[in-house]
């Protein structure tokens, strides 16, 4: 069948979301991809359409987001934001913005990027803001909207963290010892994310489903 869909992607240069533009393009669902961000990508791909915006004044660019299925994989860290409001901004403001423009625009699905630990009511500021954003996007009237939790992500960033470069080697070799109710800990690669992303897209289905760590990594493995 001939691809007749559309998908937008912002933060396809993150960890995540570097993994998800390839399947996006490479899928047979899509006829078009749409890269909202900052800067210009290095791709060049007949279905790819790249929007260099201002995240900031997203909403003056409303008219350039229209698509069916919105990838979300927004989001940074503390020291890399280099504040709260920066990390808030990134991680709140801008996932929520995108979410309600799109779902005006009358996006079917939602699809974000989120995190273990996401809990609005959590004493860490980092799952709070998590959770809140998660809360808001509820909120947004798309057919189906996927929130993702994975636990520690793997893979090859283009800003090299120290620490989560040592987390991610101890947790690769203490996977196969998180047997049982320890599994849903598992440190999971950025690939596999993005392929449970793109296998719950084509689902079709509807409502708000929260998609935990070892489920991710059971979905996006095979």
């Amino acid at each position: 069948m001939k691809p007749n869909k559309t998908a937008l992607i912002a933060g396809a240069t993150g960890l995540v979301g570097s993994q998800v533009l390839p399947l996006l393009l490479a899928s047979d669902r899509y006829a078009k991809v749409i890269a909202v961000g900052r800067r210009p990508l290095p791709q060049v791909h007949p279905k790819l359409e790249q929007r260099v915006l201002d995240m900031d004044h997203l909403e003056e660019a409303r008219l350039s987001l229209i698509a069916d299925d919105v990838y979300c994989c927004l989001g940074t860290t503390m020291k890399q934001a280099g504040s709260k409001e920066a990390f808030y901004k990134v991680d709140y403001l801008y996932v929520v913005k995108l979410a309600a423009l799109t779902a005006t625009n009358f996006a079917s699905q939602l699809l974000v990027v989120s995190a273990m630990g996401a809990d609005a009511e959590s004493r860490f500021y980092y799952n709070r803001v998590k959770g809140e954003m998660e809360d808001a996007v509820r909120q947004t009237p798309f057919r189906a909207i996927h929130l993702f939790r994975p636990s520690l992500l793997l893979g090859e960033r283009a800003d090299k963290r120290v620490g989560e470069q040592i987390g991610a080697v101890l947790m690769k070799l203490l996977n196969p010892l998180m047997l049982g109710p320890l599994r849903k800990y598992r440190a999971v690669p950025a690939q596999v994310v993005a392929r449970a992303m793109l296998q719950a897209a084509a689902e079709e289905g509807g409502g708000v489903r929260v998609h935990l760590s070892d489920e991710i990594a059971a979905v996006g493995s095979c």
